[in-house]
């Protein structure tokens, strides 16, 4: 595709972001050139709204347009379980699976000193606060199974270890409908690791 200063900065734009990446900025740009005017007119609007009225949850920290997002404002929620996880796109999963019914605490990203983040550019000042106001009984730790993922639940097992918390990981292994000879030997180890009893 051809281009010109003005996609160029579009696209190097949209790749700055954590995803989508080069490739798909230039996708995405390619599908904006072809929408009729009045489209990319009402997308650039949307964006707009979107950035004006968007916030962080005062209680988890997930993005909302209220005070408090639909889950936080939920009576009927456990209040005494929180899940910790890395990012709103991870709540928005685990909600769509209906398999938790406490609350959240979004700590916006992972710890990766090599891109300069620490527990001070993530929010576990304010997951810690939360704990120490009382009435939590369990920290579901639900961060990604990566290096830093990894990294960062291990530190926070550290930094909860005292407080009067149960302190929990997410289960990994085998998959529903997967077949043992197409899984990685990590998530076959931790399979074997994570097993129990019939």
């Amino acid at each position: 595709m051809g281009s010109s200063r003005t996609t160029d900065r579009l696209v190097a734009e949209l790749a700055r972001r954590p995803t989508p990446g080069r490739r798909a900025a230039q996708t995405m740009l390619a599908g904006i050139l072809r929408m009729p005017q009045e489209e990319a007119v009402r997308l650039a609007r949307l964006i707009l709204e979107v950035k004006k009225k968007t916030r962080a949850c005062a209680g988890c920290f997930t993005l909302t347009e209220e005070e408090l997002c639909p889950v936080c404002a939920d009576p009927g929620r456990d209040r005494g379980v929180i899940c910790v996880v890395e990012e709103p796109h991870d709540l928005a999963a685990l909600e769509k699976a209906r398999g938790h019914r406490g609350l959240y605490h979004v700590l916006g990203g992972v710890l990766s000193p090599l891109e300069g983040i620490g527990p001070d550019e993530l929010r576990v000042r304010e997951l810690l606060g939360r704990i120490r106001e009382g009435g939590v009984r369990e920290v579901l730790v639900a961060t990604n199974p990566t290096l830093e993922g990894e990294a960062t639940a291990l530190y926070l097992g550290k930094q909860l270890k005292g407080l009067g918390v149960a302190v929990t990981r997410l289960a990994r292994g085998v998959p529903v409908g997967g077949e043992l000879e197409y899984l990685d030997e990590m998530t076959l180890a931790k399979a074997i690791e994570n097993r129990r009893e019939l």
